[in-house]
């Protein structure tokens, strides 16, 4: 019977082509891994230009997947580079690792990628203990700040020529915000604040392409696009559409139905030979 062989190649989960694993160090609840980068050029992130300029060396300690709930750190002995394009502003380049670790995060990117996806079927603090629970040592701060750093590094989101305007209540008759869905993927674009129009001004404002723009019966929103976006038509809304019907509906049946309708009853009487015996259809 041939021996199992029940060892774990580390060096099979990292970029074999930019890290060289050099010692790893298994402690009770941690386990440390230490590397060193062996790349011998990096991508500029601002202007895209491959440098070979090398700059010097820094540590850099980041968390990774926990092993068996084992937490783990790495400390990563890096190299910097210097932007070989002259016009560039970017002082020094930080390696990224084909994509493993983000430039100045602590955290590798399979890492980020699991605590967002948890936070967002959980909530932030949620988040926090169950990774703690898994290895994983994160506050609830730090999980908001790493979904709020992964929204703004998205960008502006495409609009089409169809949107949706509606309002919405964070706290009911307390704060009131505004949202735009796109009508062709019925995908949330973006959340405004309040619900008077004057947010919603400055957003038409950048969306001059706009075409058709359904809404609810605010007067708010119907003058503001009618001022910025006087071409755009102006739909009501599927529920507003069927709130118009029902109400003509209604309007419709009040004026030839009366208002009471009163059905007669008319109980048949019979003459008995015995007014002392009980009728069955008069007494109880």
């Amino acid at each position: 019977m041939d021996k199992i062989n029940d060892a774990i190649f580390l060096r099979e989960f990292f970029p074999e082509k930019c890290l060289k694993i050099t010692e790893i160090n298994q402690q009770e609840n941690q386990i440390r891994i230490y590397a060193k980068s062996i790349t011998t050029q990096c991508r500029c992130p601002k202007c895209g230009t491959l440098s070979t300029i090398y700059h010097g060396t820094y540590t850099r300690r980041v968390q990774d997947l926990p092993i068996l709930g084992k937490n783990v750190r790495l400390e990563i002995k890096a190299r910097e580079y210097r932007c070989a394009n002259d016009d560039c502003d970017a002082t020094t380049i930080a390696e990224s690792f084909d994509g493993f670790l983000d430039p100045y995060s602590r955290l590798t990117k399979r890492c980020a990628d699991f605590i967002c996806m948890l936070a967002l079927e959980t909530s932030c603090e949620g988040c926090s203990r169950i990774c703690d629970k898994l290895g994983i040592r994160i506050s609830g701060d730090s999980v908001i700040r790493l979904l709020i750093k992964r929204y703004e590094s998205l960008g502006a989101p495409v609009v089409g020529e169809v949107v949706g305007v509606d309002d919405f209540a964070y706290k009911k008759r307390n704060t009131y915000g505004t949202i735009i869905v796109d009508e062709r993927t019925h995908t949330p674009v973006t959340l405004l604040d309040g619900r008077d129009g004057e947010s919603l001004r400055e957003w038409l404002k950048n969306n001059k392409h706009i075409k058709v723009i359904t809404r609810d019966r605010a007067s708010a929103y119907a003058k503001v696009i009618a001022e910025e976006l006087p071409d755009a038509m102006q739909a009501a809304d599927r529920f507003h559409l069927h709130q118009n019907l029902l109400e003509a509906v209604k309007k419709a049946l009040n004026q030839h139905l009366p208002a009471t309708i009163t059905i007669p009853h008319e109980v048949e009487t019979r003459d008995f030979e015995d007014p002392c015996k009980k009728n069955r259809c008069q007494c109880g």
